[in-house]
């Protein structure tokens, strides 16, 4: 191999390309490359972050759905308690109702019975004193009165 000029100035061209690089293009370059790095590993690091906020977050929710189950079984079972209890409640007000309106229904019956007999007493009296003046109008004659007598007790 020949060492002429041209290969020296190419080797010194290529030292100061080289001091020049690293100098001035190398830095911002490396520069720029371990900023990149940082957000790489920024974001990787956010990346498993949230990853366990996720896991803790799903975590929270389920011990949260939990509990509005179990709150929301709680005012379901209160709520039919509540029924069960308004229920019996109005089943012992009709029963007193249907108490109140028997009494009622049989104290009217009561009033209804001794005013009817109070009428067919009046009636009987009526009806005696109508066939006591048939009778005394009348010759006295017992067949004739037997008669009269049997006719007033089929009126009554």
């Amino acid at each position: 191999m020949n060492f002429n000029l041209t290969f020296i100035g190419q080797t010194i061209a290529m030292i100061v390309f080289v001091w020049f690089c690293m100098k001035y293009i190398w830095p911002f370059i490396m520069g720029a490359i371990e900023a990149r790095q940082d957000e790489i590993a920024e974001g990787l690091a956010a990346a498993e972050r949230g990853r366990s906020d996720l896991a803790k977050a799903t975590g929270e929710s389920e011990q949260l759905i939990a509990a509005a189950r179990e709150q929301a079984r709680q005012i379901v079972d209160q709520a039919n308690a509540r029924a069960g209890e308004i229920v019996e409640q109005a089943r012992a007000e009709g029963a007193e109702e249907k108490a109140r309106q028997l009494d009622g229904a049989r104290a009217e019956i009561e009033v209804e019975i001794n005013r009817a007999r109070d009428e067919l007493r009046g009636e009987v009296v009526a009806i005696a004193v109508a066939g006591a003046e048939k009778l005394l109008a009348r010759e006295i004659d017992p067949a004739a009165h037997g008669e009269m007598l049997d006719r007033l007790a089929a009126e009554l």
